[in-house]
Parts: structure tokens; sequence; C-alpha cells
């Protein structure tokens, strides 16, 4: 059984920007340049929707309007939208109700590309520098909010023009929700989706995790899971920045392992890349980060800017077309 079931316009539950002015055949055409076909504003608006609900904590009434949002959305611009729903056993000997969204672009072609995003924000800022603050929910601007603001955008470029290839976007719940030394009760819904694919022989031809990648001071370095498990992936991505004129914000050096989503898809053998901008915060005229927002109070709108969201999405398009 997949785990998979079609979803309605809001519920259904499971048991237990630009055109470019030339295109390629395949995805990651070297011929993309930048464009109007990702609305930067539009998703901009989406992170402001997102953060309106309040932090988006798995178990709370904040996700459940969240999650039918952003189903609702996708109703209006994929050709399938599919649900994920189960009780996650907790470390503590809790439950806690998990939900992954699937949204299909073409779900017939064998050729795929798979998009991956958290949905969850954490639920204590336990790195704020404030101990008062530390118990209290992040808002996730940038640490939630821009990944799904990032592919809900990309779905209205592939509404408006199809792509050629099959396009899966996959929002996953309970990234964020416990620990990370040891990692106990993290990355959920991206574990649950590699021991439940679509179907046995569920190889995308290339995946891309797209996390916190909203960052108004954007730095991308590679990431090194992603650089030793699938370095030809990392080589299309920051080659396409490159010749989209985006190389100062995608450089082209590996920087550090980070414990993240495409880790299960890799480990069950999907080739997934994590692109992320880490290092989150105010830096100082050495570039070396003196206030991190990660994971803070600090996460909020105001640290977020129009200007990443467009550089990012013009890549993210670009990479379908």
């Amino acid at each position: 059984m997949s785990g998979f079931r079609m979803s309605g316009l809001f519920l259904l539950t499971l048991g237990a920007v630009t055109a470019c002015g030339a295109t390629s055949d395949k995805p990651g055409g070297q011929s993309a340049r930048t464009s109007n076909e990702f609305n930067a504003d539009s998703a901009m608006s989406y992170i402001r929707q997102q953060l309106a609900f309040g932090p988006r904590v798995p178990g709370t009434p904040q996700a459940v309007k969240t999650g039918d949002w952003i189903v609702a959305h996708l109703h209006k611009t994929a050709d399938t939208v599919l649900e994920q729903r189960w009780t996650h056993a907790l470390k503590n000997g809790k439950t806690l109700p998990m939900r992954n969204i699937f949204a299909r672009f073409k779900p017939d072609a064998k050729d795929r590309v798979l998009y991956v995003t958290h949905w969850d924000t954490r639920p204590v800022a336990d790195s704020d520098p404030d101990p008062a603050k530390q118990g209290m929910p992040i808002p996730g601007a940038n640490d939630g909010a821009s990944g799904v603001a990032l592919l809900l955008a990309v779905s209205d470029a592939l509404k408006k023009l199809p792509p050629n290839v099959g396009v899966d976007l996959l929002f996953v719940d309970g990234e964020d929700w416990g620990t990370f030394t040891p990692d106990v009760d993290v990355l959920i819904g991206a574990s649950y989706f590699a021991e439940h694919l679509p179907n046995a022989g569920y190889r995308p031809l290339f995946g891309v995790l797209w996390d916190m990648i909203g960052d108004a001071d954007l730095n991308m370095y590679q990431e090194v899971n992603s650089a030793q498990a699938a370095p030809e992936v990392v080589q299309k991505v920051w080659g396409l920045a490159k010749d989209m004129g985006y190389e100062k914000y995608f450089i082209p050096q590996a920087k550090e392992a980070i414990t993240d989503d495409h880790v299960p898809l890799i480990k069950a053998g999907l080739r997934v890349i994590d692109v992320i901008d880490i290092d989150y915060g105010q830096r100082d005229a050495s570039g070396v980060v003196t206030t991190s927002y990660h994971h803070t109070m600090g996460d909020t709108i105001d640290h977020v800017s129009v200007k990443s969201m467009k550089i990012v999405g013009d890549v993210a398009v670009a990479l379908l077309r």
C-alpha cells in the first residue's frame, strides 16, 4: 500500500518566474535565463498568509488551517493532489497527527522531478537568546513559510505553462518537531514518505529540497550530504544558477553537512539535494553570523526578502524547463 489517497477540496484522511527566453527538452537545460515566470510578490504574499495563521505546529488548529489552505491552493494549480495522513508515535510515548501533501503535474509522465519543502514550524524557540522566549513556537517566516511559498509560486508558474516532464511537489510535516542532537522525532514526514513512496519503482530524475531560502542576506553554499550523494544534481543546480547570473548567491563551495529532509530520501535511493541557507542572521564584516534567527523568535517577515525569493524562484522554475 502506497500510503496515498486523492484529496478532496480540503480533507481526506489516511488510516493510522518567468517564461525563459529559450528552453531545452530536458529539465535543467542550460539555455534558461531569468524571466518573469516566477512571481516573487505572490511568494511573499504566501509567506504572509502562513504567518497570519500563526505557528504551524503539528497537532494545532493553526496547522490544520494551514494544511487546508495549501491543499486548496494546489487544487487550483496541480493536476492531482494527494495526502498522506498518519499518527506518529513520539519518543515520549505520546502521539502526534501528521500530514504530508503531494501535488503532481503530468502524473502519468515517467520522467519526473521532485521538489520538497517542510510546512511545519518548530514548537520551541530553543535557540533564542532570551530564555523567556525559548519555550515559545517560532513564527517561521523563513524556516517553513519561505519553502512553502516557493513551491506554491512554482505551482502557479506550472499552471500557466505546463512542464515537459512530470513534477511532484511534496510538502512534508514534522521536520522540526523534536531534537536534532540526537535526532529524535525530526524529519518525520520525509521519513514517512521515504517508507511509503507513490509506487515501488518511484525514482525521479532528481529531487531538490528547498529550505530556508528566503533569507534577506542570501548565501547558498553546497550542502555536504548532497554533494556526496548526488553531485551531478548539485552541479546542475549551481551551474544553472551561475548561467542565470546568480553565482553570487549560489556559492559553488561545499560548507557543512546538514540534517534535513533530504537525508531519509537519499537513504531510500532518491537523488535529492538540499538547497538551504543555514547561516540565517546578521553578519559582521568578515561574514560571520553574529545574531542568528534560526530557531528563534527573530524568524520574522522582515528578515525575508522578495529579492531572495525571486532569485531562488527563478532557479527553481528554470530547472523544470
